[in-house]
Order: structure tokens, then sequence, then C-alpha cells
């Protein structure tokens, strides 16, 4: 009798891949969503502007009979896309003003962008890089980066190497590895730091074999971008365990959408779950950015001014991210929380706690 022939298992290392594949990855796999003839078609024509890709893990959570689905309004294309508002921008933040060579971005005197890749697990609609994104369309290779590595070997004044684009958690171990050794090799810098939105919607590529590629002499820092508390699942938890037993300190940044997370009870539990589940500092809360097309998803700045100081009452300092708007041009992130300061005259500050009394606080000092 002959022995039953069994497959092979795919390798834990590769059952990410099996998870991109079976989501949306060009316009067409667009046709097999649970969409009606009119949204199709819209939503066709606004992936044809820009990138469309969404993994499977991420494309299950979305609940396709509510029409405001927080998850499906991050990733399904809309026709409100297309409709450009004057004042917005195509480089909103002034990545090429501040290029000095290609697929790195000095803005600031003691840390740099890095742009291993121009590719994504998942292209968010929301995205300030969108147009860059679909205009250049790179993927990684070493030869690409020299220029950029180059640059920083002779700028002992960098400290810390940001790994963006795109999504550098996108690409293959082997090159991780190599761009996390060709950068702890260089002896000034002191952090990597990496922005990615895959522990969010690829999870399963968070494995031992990525972990490992990212672990030598710097210090690691992954910042997450949770936009939702119904992001948050099992394996979405495990994926941020896996980093966080590597030693990686884990920070979160999030951006104000409207429909989305514009209301208190949905920010306030996302910050909850973001510590006390998954043990990730929320850091940043970003004001949208002015890309072209995001008029619908972004909020005044004074609802947002309102939402983080009911945030403060409500949570702890720890779970309190840092209301911020990232200046167009380079102008760098700003604070944009309202003053608690109301005057002061002499040694003597009138302060409003957070109770709405103001209280006078007279300095003491040698």
């Amino acid at each position: 009798m002959t022995a039953d022939l069994k497959q092979p298992a795919t390798p834990p290392d590769a059952a990410w891949q099996d998870d991109v594949r079976a989501g949306v990855r060009h316009v067409r796999d667009l046709a097999s969503l649970p969409l009606s003839p009119a949204e199709r078609a819209a939503a066709q024509a606004a992936a044809a502007g820009h990138k469309v890709r969404v993994p499977k893990a991420y494309l299950d959570l979305i609940d396709w009979e509510d029409p405001n689905d927080p998850i499906r309004a991050q990733a399904i294309p809309s026709p409100e896309e297309l409709v450009a508002t004057e004042g917005e921008l195509d480089d909103p933040i002034g990545d090429h003003e501040f290029s000095p060579v290609p697929r790195l971005t000095h803005r600031h005197a003691d840390r740099v962008l890095l742009f291993p890749t121009y590719q994504c697990a998942v292209y968010c609609r929301f995205c300030f890089r969108k147009e860059s994104l679909t205009a250049i369309g790179r993927g990684y290779t070493r030869e690409a980066l020299e220029p950029a590595l180059a640059y920083i070997a002779g700028h002992g004044e960098i400290r810390e190497v940001i790994l963006t684009g795109g999504d550098p958690l996108s690409l293959p171990d082997k090159a991780l590895a190599e761009i996390r050794a060709r950068t702890e090799a260089i002896p000034h810098v002191r952090l990597l730091r990496i922005h990615t939105r895959v522990p969010v919607a690829l999870p399963s590529r968070i494995t031992p074999g990525l972990v490992a590629a990212l672990q030598g002499r710097l210090m690691v820092t992954v910042v997450t971008h949770f936009n939702h508390p119904r992001e948050i699942t099992d394996e979405t938890e495990a994926a941020c365990r896996t980093m966080r037993q590597a030693g990686f300190v884990l920070l979160n940044q999030s951006v104000l959408l409207k429909g989305v997370n514009d209301n208190v009870e949905v920010l306030e539990e996302l910050c909850r779950e973001l510590v006390y589940r998954l043990g990730v500092k929320p850091y940043y809360l970003h004001h949208g950015d002015l890309a072209r097309g995001m008029a619908h998803r972004r909020t005044t700045i004074a609802k947002g001014q309102a939402l983080v100081a009911e945030l403060r009452q409500r949570l702890s300092g720890i779970c309190n991210p840092t209301y911020v708007i990232d200046l167009p041009d380079g102008g760098g992130k700003v604070p944009l929380a309202a003053s608690h300061i109301e005057g002061c005259e002499g040694g003597t500050w009138r302060i409003r706690g957070q109770d709405g009394k103001v209280r006078e606080y007279r300095e003491v000092v040698g």
C-alpha cells in the first residue's frame, strides 16, 4: 500500500505572499468585489488614476453592507479622489524640495528619509505621496540606493535613518537585511526607524525572518499606522507582539480622517487598544495633508483640536497622541493642540486647567 502524498504546508515566511495574491492587486481585481455596477465603475475610474492594492486580510475586515465602512473608506477607490480642490498640492510636505540625491529627503539635521521602494502592501486612498507613488512606481535595487547611502555616510550629523516610501516592509527579507547592514555600517547612524502600514494591512508579513533581517547594531523603531480600532485584530496583535519581543520600539501615527475616525469615541478606543492590547504608543495624530482629491476626508483644524482636548480628559498621558500638521514646503510637523496658557505678567502665568478653570501659577526660581 502506498503512502498518501501530502502537499507541503506553506512556509510561515511565505504565507504573506499568498495573502497579497488573494487580494486586490490590479484595477481589474475590483470586478471581484461585492460592489454595485455604479460603485464598481466609479472605483475603477479612481483606481486608474492612483494605484490600488489591498491584501486579503485587510479586505476581509470590510463590512460590505455598510457603504461608510471605515476600512472600505481607506482602501477602496472612490470618485471623490478625482475631484481636485484649489490649494491641494502634488507634494504636500516638500519631499522633492529637500531631496539632495535620489531616494532621500533631508529636511531635519539629524535624520533623513530613505526610500528603498515606492511600492506598498496596501495603497491608502488618502496617502500624501499618492502622486509620487503612481508616477515613480519603482522597487528596490542596490544600485538605486548607492547615492543616498553615500550621502548619509558623508553627513556626520545624521543619527536616524527613516525607511519609508512606499512601504519598506513590503520588501523581501534579503533586501531588508542588505539595507540594514549598509546603514549600520555607517558609524554615526544610531537608529533605524521604519514607517509602515504592513502590521495593519498585512500582519502575516511580520515573520521571524523579517525580524532577524532588521536586528543588528542599530536601535530599531517601528512606526505603525492604525487609524481605526476595527484594524486591531488577533493577527495584528500577534504581529506587534513579535516585534516587541524582538526589542523594537513601537509607535503609531494616525491620520485624522472625516468619516473614518473623526469622533472621540473611535479615537478613544483606538488609542486605548493600541497601548493596552498591542503595546504601541500613540505618537502622532496627523491633520490631513493637502494631497489632491482628499478634501472629502479632511476635517477642520478646530474639529481636530476639540477632539484631542476631549481625549486629554478621557485618556492617560501615555495613551494620548500629539495632534500635528506637517506644514507644506518642508515646514515640518507642528503641534496643533490648543494652548492652555492664557497669559503671563511678570512671573505669574494664567493657565487653564483640564476642568476649564483658569488658575494663576507664580514661578519660584533661584
